[in-house]
């Protein structure tokens, strides 16, 4: 019964672990979408 404890503890890490990095990831796109390195880019020509 310990290895289960082991295995689910390890688990709930690991699933933290990759929430926290798609988390991150997630914020760091949506920061880069506000950013104004190419003002231009946002110009549409009619």
């Amino acid at each position: 019964m310990a290895f289960f404890t082991t295995a689910i503890t390890t688990l709930k890490t690991l699933v933290c672990a990759i929430g926290a990095g798609l988390a991150a990831w997630g914020v760091i796109n949506l920061l880069e979408g506000y950013g104004t390195d190419n003002p231009g880019a946002n110009a549409h020509v009619q």
